[in-house]
């Protein structure tokens, strides 16, 4: 199996302005999530980048780097520049690595690369891990998928599904013994020929009402196959908060 890992990392960020750079044990932190892609067996590790700076530690530390344009509206499209820019055919696999996560697990990165791989009726693989707490299967910002038989998703959605009629009827208070309840991880594989037909699909209304990219792959027809690893990966870094958390966890493990 061949595929690349991009990393979309753009400098602005209305929470974390400079957020790639910022320091995780000595190396920025989009040189830590370099690090754990390259771990992956992935052909190469990209990163793209809108800003001069990201790319020139990108590239210091022994990484590609790809300059692109700084309007883009997703990382979808980030990466869509990429493969084109980089001539990948239509069939060639990419993973989207966040470029907050400096601990993914590399074997996470892989998994969903060969699930693509092996799944030739996906234009889309992505992952997902079992909901133990009726609180985590509540909350509205964990997104949740339901599965076919084929491990294809069937729905992703913000709302607590499957809804289980019987035991749910005063309440989510617990979730059933065996309930298929699974949180959706935001990691994804791509086949480059889908990229390019994604950026000229119109957003989808459920996309629109979900706040959920790939409910526009779904409503295009596109199926999207999803990875179960039952150990959740790291939470990544969203806000000043959390890079402590990850600074901690790296004295911890010095």
């Amino acid at each position: 199996m061949i595929f690349s890992v991009i990393i979309p990392a753009r400098y602005a960020s209305s929470r974390f302005p400079g957020k790639p750079l910022a320091d995780i044990a000595g190396k920025p932190m989009v040189v830590r999530v370099a690090a754990q892609a390259a771990k992956s067996g992935a052909r190469e590790v990209i990163v793209a980048t809108d800003d001069p700076e990201i790319a020139r530690v990108a590239e210091a530390h022994g990484y590609e780097a790809v300059m692109t344009r700084k309007d883009h509206a997703t990382g979808t499209d980030r990466l869509a520049e990429v493969a084109a820019k980089r001539r990948f055919g239509a069939r060639h696999i990419v993973v989207n690595v966040q470029g907050d996560e400096p601990l993914i697990p590399p074997t996470l990165i892989r998994d969903v690369a060969a699930s693509l791989a092996t799944h030739r009726a996906a234009s889309i693989a992505t992952a997902c891990h079992p909901i133990r707490s009726a609180a985590e299967f509540a909350n509205p910002n964990v997104v949740k998928v339901v599965l076919d038989n084929a491990g294809y998703a069937l729905y992703f959605s913000r709302a607590p599904i499957p809804w289980v009629r019987d035991a749910f009827t005063k309440g989510i208070r617990r979730l059933p013994p065996g309930m298929p309840a699974y949180r959706h991880l935001g990691i994804y594989a791509y086949r480059c020929g889908f990229l390019g037909a994604f950026k000229k699909m119109r957003p989808a209304r459920l996309e629109q009402l979900e706040a959920l990219e790939q409910l526009r792959a779904l409503a295009y027809g596109h199926r999207i196959c999803v990875a179960i690893t039952h150990k959740a990966p790291h939470p990544g870094v969203d806000t000043p908060q959390d890079l402590l958390r990850i600074r901690r966890h790296y004295r911890r493990a010095k």
